[in-house]
């Protein structure tokens, strides 16, 4: 029997209301009690000594690019899940744009596989939408749900096709399995490298408008509302997409939103550098969108807070801007990122900020997380939430070190990662 009792934390649970210092008594990877006795504890446990610390459920991302197979160069599961720990992430949804893409059983079964080998993070799989991500026919999804997928989207391409996110849509609610779409029209969107706005015309650079994420968001919810299917739009970045998302939910229609910590924090005036690592996307937007995004996520409007980790090789994004990939690496700074950005400004609370990043994307994938009530899954992490630090990218376990925030100063960082009652990250 494996017992592990984390004791003298600060417990923070939303799931259950917890904020309060007590003890979390782990046996076998499930949570057994909270506060137990010492009575209650079996011979030879653990004692982990969480003084002035936060214990909360290991954080969930809803969409991460692992690049493995096909683009090692960028990232590979084991890397990627190891940097999800140093973040605090327990679990992780692999994006489907691997080469090949995850359109098979065999994709779904390989990436399994691997990340079982790797013995971090969790991984689940988000499966393509539809075959080979080009949009145009639907993916083999009962097959894939056979499989293990737990999710399925195109992302970071959009889903375009206006007909098959109907099909999509109505087909998996026949096995209860979200469709996640990065709301965009092409079209509209074009060559642009960055947010289209002052800064845009100043620099003499292709812009990204507003438009082409409103539109999208517009038609997704429309669609969501016609098939009654399960519809996640993200990340957003815009006051449209928030403006048509709070419209929605107020009508009651199950549309769940989520944004990036990039696009809580910096604006477009940021490449006024010409530096290709504030090429992201979401592209980073003017303040005005900034604050607005700060604002939905405060009261509920967005639901979850996704790292955006799109980990791209360090020789590519030296490119110039407008040839540079779009992306970066922030499985590592994301949690400390949105702490250091919205806890200091009043916006969350310790308890909201994990309901946002760990319970509600939990819940949002339909994956076991999120939560340390008796019986479920000992998937821990502590917090150091009084931790200064640097971003020094030369740490990262990432092979990507690209990122908006190197040499940036946080505060509050992860110190314990734990899955399933066991202990796999110490920082």
């Amino acid at each position: 029997m494996n017992s592990l009792l984390i004791e003298n934390g600060r417990l923070v649970d939303p799931s259950q209301q917890h904020d309060r210092v007590a003890r979390l008594l782990i046996i076998d990877g499930t949570v057994k009690a909270i506060d137990p006795s010492d009575g209650e504890l079996p011979k030879d446990t653990q004692r982990l000594d969480a003084s002035g610390r936060i214990v909360a459920p290991g954080l969930v991302d809803l969409s991460t690019e692992l690049r493995e197979p096909g683009r090692d160069e960028d990232e590979t599961i084991a890397s990627g899940s190891q940097a999800a720990l140093a973040g605090g992430y327990t679990s992780i949804l692999c994006s489907s744009n691997t080469h090949p893409p995850i359109d098979t059983p065999g994709a779904v079964e390989f990436v399994r596989q691997k990340a079982a080998k790797a013995h971090a993070a969790r991984i689940y799989v988000t499966g393509c939408v539809s075959k080979q991500r080009r949009g145009e026919e639907l993916a083999e999804l009962g097959l894939l749900v056979e499989a293990g997928a737990v999710a399925f989207s195109d992302s970071p391409a959009p889903l375009a096709n206006s007909a098959l996110v109907k099909r999509a849509l109505e087909y998996c609610r026949m096995f209860d399995r979200p469709i996640f779409d990065r709301p965009e029209v092409p079209e509209l969107a074009g060559r642009g490298v960055m947010h289209e706005g002052r800064e845009s015309l100043v620099l003499g650079l292709n812009g990204l408008p507003t438009e082409a994420e409103d539109l999208a968001v517009a038609r997704d919810v429309r669609l969501a509302e016609a098939t009654g299917g399960r519809l996640h739009v993200g990340p957003v970045s815009t006051m449209g997409s928030i403006d048509l998302i709070r419209r929605v939910k107020s009508r009651g229609i199950k549309v769940t939103a989520s944004v990036c910590p990039h696009n809580l924090s910096m604006t477009d005036e940021q490449l006024r550098s010409f530096d290709a690592r504030f090429k992201v996307h979401p592209p980073l937007r003017s303040e005005r969108h900034v604050e607005m995004l700060r604002a939905a996520v405060s009261d509920g409007t967005i639901d979850a807070i996704q790292t955006g980790h799109m980990p791209r090789a360090l020789e590519k994004k030296m490119d110039d801007l407008d040839l540079a990939p779009f992306g970066m690496t922030s499985l590592e700074t994301s949690l400390a990122a949105v702490a250091t950005t919205m806890l200091h400004s009043d916006h969350l609370d310790w308890s909201t900020l994990i309901q946002r990043m760990s319970t509600a994307p939990a819940a949002i994938a339909g994956i076991p997380g999120g939560s340390l009530a008796v019986g479920q899954s000992g998937d821990v992490i502590l917090i150091d939430p009084e931790r200064s630090w640097t971003v020094d990218v030369n740490a990262f376990h990432s092979r990507c070190s690209s990122t908006p925030l190197a040499g940036s100063q946080l505060q509050g960082q992860v110190t314990h990662a734990i899955v399933g009652g066991e202990i796999r990250y110490v920082r």
